[in-house]
């Protein structure tokens, strides 16, 4: 069992835990509430870029919080996804988890680096700091994947025994 978890796979695992929730948290509060929604801390950023420097009138903030409120809906899907499949072995040992991880991994740094310009532009140091710590831990776990190399095939053992399988003879 211990032999086919990947280090990429545990740290998925680990975000997909923190993400999933706080990511859908949020984003079902500006779902339901966008112009309240985008004034707390997760999404003050955004809110306050779009005001500053994009001029929303009320129904265009509407749309483009319900906008970003897709996009994190999107990521938490990404992640429920590796969860499921790093949950059967064989998609697990032959790597396909992580076409899931990686698109929640390249949409969720779009967005954690757009939160960390807009707040910067702003002068939240706490959404600041919230942004740049989720963009750190998904680039960390995208640093590893490309580190860590393709899925090798396991060797059968009779064959490494010295037998002859049955296509070998």
């Amino acid at each position: 069992m211990a032999k086919n978890w990947r280090i990429s796979s545990i740290s998925g695992a680990l975000l997909a835990v923190y993400f999933i929730p706080a990511w859908a948290m949020v984003a079902f509060s500006t779902m339901i509430s966008p112009i309240h929604a985008l004034y707390e801390r997760p999404n003050i950023s955004f809110a306050l870029f779009a005001s500053d420097h994009m001029q929303l009138a009320g129904m265009a903030t509407v749309r483009f919080g319900w906008l970003l409120a897709l996009v994190r809906i999107t990521v938490v899907a990404f992640f429920a996804l590796f969860l499921l499949f790093i949950t059967r072995a064989s998609i697990r040992k032959s790597g396909g988890c992580n076409e899931a991880l990686a698109m929640a991994l390249e949409i969720g740094v779009v967005i954690s680096f757009a939160g960390v310009l807009m707040a910067s532009l702003a002068g939240e140091t706490a959404a600041l700091r919230m942004h740049a710590a989720e963009l750190l831990m998904m680039l960390g776990t995208g640093i590893v994947m490309l580190v860590e190399g393709p899925v090798q095939p396991q060797a059968d053992h009779s064959t490494a025994s010295g037998e002859l399988s049955l296509q070998q003879t």
